[in-house]
C-alpha cells in the first residue's frame, strides 16, 4: 500500500494516474505547489486557477 506521499510524487510524474486514486485519497498541497504558488486544473472543459496566498490560504478562480 502506498502512502499519501507516495501518490503525489507518482502523480506529479504521470498526471494520468490521477484517475486511478482512490476518491478518499488526500494530496498535500505542498505537493502541489512544489515549484510556485499557482497551479491550474482543467475541470470539464473549463480551466480553474489555485492560488497559495502568503497567509497559506488556498483560492480557487475559474
Amino acid at each position: 500500500m502506498m502512502n499519501n506521499s507516495s501518490i503525489a510524487s507518482l502523480s506529479m510524474s504521470n498526471p494520468s494516474q490521477f484517475i486511478a486514486m482512490d476518491k478518499n485519497r488526500s494530496i498535500r498541497s505542498d505537493h502541489l505547489f512544489l515549484n510556485n504558488d499557482v497551479i491550474f486544473i482543467q475541470h470539464q472543459g473549463e480551466q480553474y486557477r489555485l492560488r497559495r496566498t502568503r497567509n497559506g490560504k488556498l483560492i480557487l478562480t475559474k
